[in-house]
């Protein structure tokens, strides 16, 4: 996705640095790849400087001198304060004293924000396969907080999941402690167009912020479940040297800008 220029600056330029804003420092962020491993770029270099970074296939606490293109890119790996592997990554993503972030993207989000990044349709006929939950589904068990990337549409924001790849609030209420989470959940949903948060005790899914030029009849438009909207705000909009840093120094080549 390419994001659209609005007033300045791209949907994908906002979402990173809406994304980057709820992290703070201490937190120890789980980075994908994509929007996901931007933003995580986006929090340690503006605002949260003393977070920490690390991928699933094992870099711990690069240097991100460059912006690597996926997990897979060696630039993980370099300036770490560790290189391990898949088991000890995941170690630290359920690591009961520390405060991990999962960075998280999905083909489907429901109200409780559960993910789908398996299939559309019948699982054993199904009209689009994509490549399943890699890790998503551990991380979203075993972290402390999930933040999730999704686009803005009805084909994603949907009443029922086609399958359940990753648990976020399960029905709802306490079912994810019920069902034996002992911590965790999604906090927040960063679209192009909003940013979502979750009930604290319905764990049901609620407008936040809205970014500047976007309408709430135009976000509630793009989902296909009714959502609480009273408590949205407008977003504050990137100043000029959050787009200075994101552009000059997190990703000046625009692997991940485009």
């Amino acid at each position: 996705m390419r994001g659209e220029e609005v007033a300045g600056y791209t949907e994908r330029e906002m979402m990173a640095i809406s994304a980057g804003r709820l992290i703070s420092n201490g937190d120890v962020l789980f980075a994908g790849t994509g929007v996901s491993m931007l933003a995580a770029t986006v929090s340690k270099r503006i605002h949260a400087p003393k977070a920490v970074v690390f991928f699933e296939t094992g870099g711990v606490d690069p240097s991100l001198d460059e912006l690597p293109m996926a997990v897979s890119d060696s630039r993980v790996m370099d300036g770490t304060s560790l290189n391990s592997g898949l088991v000890e990554s995941f170690s630290i993503v359920g690591h009961r004293r520390l405060r991990t972030v999962a960075f998280l993207g999905a083909a489907q989000i429901d109200k409780f924000g559960n993910l789908n990044s398996t299939c559309i349709g019948d699982y054993h006929r199904p009209t689009v396969r994509f490549p399943g939950s890699g890790g998503a589904c551990d991380a979203a068990s075993l972290a402390s907080a999930v933040i999730v990337f999704m686009q803005l549409g009805k084909k994603r924001f949907v009443k029922k999941l086609d399958y359940l790849t990753s648990p976020g609030w399960l029905r709802g209420n306490e079912s994810r402690k019920a069902a034996g989470y002992v911590r965790g959940g999604p906090i927040a949903v960063v679209t192009n167009k909003a940013i979502m948060a979750f009930d604290e005790i319905t764990k049901a899914m609620c407008l936040a912020e809205y970014y500047p030029g976007t309408s709430i009849p135009e976000i509630i438009e793009g989902i296909d479940f009714e959502i609480d909207v009273s408590r949205a705000k407008e977003s504050l909009p990137p100043t000029e040297e959050e787009l200075r840093i994101l552009r000059d120094k997190v990703d000046p080549q625009r692997l991940i800008l485009g």
